[in-house]
This record gives C-alpha cells, structure tokens and sequence, in this order.
C-alpha cells in the first residue's frame, strides 16, 4: 500500500506543486523552458508507469478491501460517465487551447474562443475528473479509492492551477480569455457570457470521441482484465 500512495503521491505533486506554482518558473529561469520540459515529461511517464505498476500489485493485496459493492445500475452509469468523459476529453485534445501545453499562442487567435472552449476551457481536465469519478463509482476497493482519487483530485485542483500559472505568465491577455470562458462546464453559457454552439466542436471530434469510448468499452476485458459492458 505504501508504494502506490507515494506513487500517487509524487504524480500529484510534480504536477500540483512542480508545475503548478512558482516553483516552475523559478526552475525554468535556470535551465531554459526547453530543458524543463524534457525533465518533467521523462519524471511524468516515469510516476505514471510507477503508479500503474503499483496499482496492479495492490490490487490482489490482502490489506485491499472493498468499501462498496458493483451493481448493475452503477455499471450502466459507469457507461454514461465514460461516454461524456471521452466527449470532452477528446475535443479537448484536438481543440486549439491556449491551457494546453505550448498553446498560450493561440490566445492571437480572435476565434480561438469556440466550440468547446465555449463549456469550459479545460474540456480535457474535466473529462479525466468524469472518467476518475466514474471509476470511482464502479471500483470500490481501497487501492482504486488510492488511484482515481488522486486523479480526481489532480484534474480539479490541476483546472485552477494551470489558470493560476496562465495569469502569472500572460497576465491582461489571459484575464480577458478567462472573463469570456469558465472553467466549470457550462458556466460561461449559463452566465450569458457564451453561447452553446455544438456545430463548433466538429462532426468529426464527436464521432471520434464515440468511436474511442466503443474501442475501449469492447476491448476493456482484454486491455485491463476488467468487463466494462454490463
């Protein structure tokens, strides 16, 4: 158990406190943003790997103990979550963002504020909270509360962090972006500040964020061992 709470522990941390504060940009002022990022991608996929790896031990541990029980109606919810999850998520990834690592240039952009980014401004972040919660909801063992509860945790802290690391860097031209967006889904949109226009988002980011929910429902027993349908 030790392992995978300091494995969750530093894959949290490093992003939170590494990346997230002051800290980054005193590091980057030493060695160059380049170098940094080389550094802190190799430590990410290292805590990655060193969570999974701990996480899998965990899961056959005597001390691993169940909190609550898997039933049929929170499987087909699981399903719905996992679905929106990977509607954000995906747009997310492939929607010009300036949250988004290297991106702050597309803030020149005067359309940059469209689809998606009209719900929220960090589509991917909370598209990992949904699938963390989801997976929360259907795994009620001690060892997954350790895994996606720090992811959970990581994607909701991780929204106001990169907003706080946004403002230090860029400073009038993000408080503009962040007066006309929201960081909580639909907030702009029920505040008047927006207007949902789900023709923006792409035919083709929804087809293939259904496409990739379908793979990973299907294919979820023999990626990880696990049935996902009902």
């Amino acid at each position: 158990m030790a392992s995978l709470i300091v494995a969750a522990s530093f894959f949290v941390l490093l992003h939170l406190v590494v990346s997230g504060t002051k800290l980054r940009d005193s590091i980057v002022g030493r060695i160059g943003a380049g170098p940094y990022m080389g550094l802190f991608s190799l430590a990410s996929v290292a805590g990655l790997v060193w969570l999974g790896m701990a996480f899998a031990q965990s899961r056959g541990a005597a001390w691993n103990m169940a909190w609550w029980d898997l039933s049929a109606a929170t499987r087909h919810v699981q399903l719905v979550l996992q679905l929106v999850a990977l509607l954000l998520i995906v747009p997310g990834l492939t929607t010009p963002n300036p949250t988004s690592v290297s991106q702050e240039g597309s803030l020149d952009r005067p359309d940059v504020i469209k689809g998606m980014l009209r719900i929220t401004r960090h589509p991917f972040l909370w598209g990992v909270a949904i699938w963390a919660a989801g997976h929360l909801l259907v795994n009620g063992d001690t060892a997954s509360l350790v895994l996606f509860g720090s992811m959970l945790a990581l994607a909701l802290f991780g929204t106001a962090s990169i907003d706080a690391k946004r403002k230090r860097a860029l400073g009038a031209t993000w408080d503009s972006f962040a007066a006309q967006t929201s960081n909580v889904p639909f907030g702009a949109i029920a505040g008047g500040r927006q207007q949902l226009r789900l023709g923006e988002i792409g035919l083709w980011r929804i087809a293939l964020a259904v496409g990739v929910w379908a793979v990973l429902t299907l294919a979820h027993p023999l990626l990880f061992g696990v049935a996902a349908l009902p």
